[in-house]
């Protein structure tokens, strides 16, 4: 494993503290397990089209967050559709949260990488991120030149910028306690986790205390989990469903997802408290399990 990473750091210009797990790097472990093992099961999901990945797999976890994040608007009497949301990030998470937002009406305004961040006043050109860190693998620099109207900044930014909803979609702990002070200054009303954790103990505490709209990761960003079932299920079945079965598939277990989360928290007196759902209904659909399996 460390020699395989070895290699894609040397076959890249991206530093070697910026490689994430993408399309590229599961076929280099799929081709690797298959060398070493000799077995051609698909242990791996993310997996290439030509060698048993999914359609809209690379697009799930993004997609699903933004399916999370409509259904949690809905259910508060809000809507995503002409909201301006600020995202964190610019990889495979953020650049389609980006995307989905925009087709459901929002314009989001933000992205970032590891050196600096995007502040784009006319929305975040998709198709332009997308050149720049899929195809180039450059950094955001590149996004500036190609959009003259955007701004650059170096370092650490994302959370100035006035917003209505924001979306860490980069990393753990990115967001803390004074980026959570200054989002409830400039009018933000809602928070959604993209990436692992990304928000800090504190700042969810604050953004909770202060009635603001909050999703956890261990749900919202479920989708890519979810949708590597899917793929799983079509491996197991021999088929390819199209874009648009696995979307629509998609979206109704993030819908699912939200409903058990807000029921979880309405039945034990915490409604509106998505951390505290999330936690209970993940809890009690382990207890039934091993009830239901004489463990307990």
């Amino acid at each position: 494993m460390t020699e395989l990473y070895r290699h894609i750091g040397a076959d890249t210009d991206v530093p070697a503290g910026d490689i994430g797990v993408g399309g590229r790097e599961i076929g280099f472990l799929y081709g690797q397990y298959k060398r070493i093992t000799k077995l051609y099961e698909g242990v791996l999901t993310g997996k290439g089209l030509t060698y048993g990945g999914s359609l809209a797999r690379t697009e799930a976890t993004g997609y699903g967050l933004i399916y999370f994040l409509e259904a949690m608007l809905k259910a508060n009497g809000k809507d995503i559709a002409g909201s301006t949301i600020a995202v964190s990030g610019a990889g495979n998470v953020a650049i389609y949260a980006i995307q989905k937002a925009q087709q459901l009406g929002a314009k989001v305004v933000t992205c970032s990488d590891s050196t600096g961040w995007i502040y784009d006043p006319d929305g975040i050109d998709v198709s332009v991120l997308q050149e720049v860190k899929e195809v180039h693998r450059a950094r955001l620099t590149e996004y500036k030149e190609k959009r003259p109207n955007a701004e650059y900044h170096e370092g650490k930014g994302v959370w100035s910028v006035k917003c209505d909803i924001a979306c860490p979609c980069a990393t753990q702990n990115e967001l803390n306690l004074e980026d959570a002070k200054t989002l409830y200054e400039n009018g933000c009303y809602c928070v959604a986790e993209g990436a692992n954790m990304p928000t800090t103990l504190d700042a969810t505490e604050f953004i909770q205390s202060k009635g603001m709209l909050f999703s956890p990761g261990k749900a919202s960003n479920a989708g890519g989990v979810a949708t590597s079932a899917l793929e799983m299920s079509q491996n197991s079945e021999r088929l390819s469903w199209t874009f648009e079965e696995v979307d629509s598939m998609l979206k109704r277990i993030m819908n699912d997802i939200f409903k058990n989360v807000e029921e979880a928290a309405k039945r034990y007196g915490m409604e509106g408290n998505y951390v505290a759902g999330a936690n209970i209904a993940g809890f009690q659909k382990v207890a039934d399990a091993m009830k239901a399996q004489g463990i307990v």
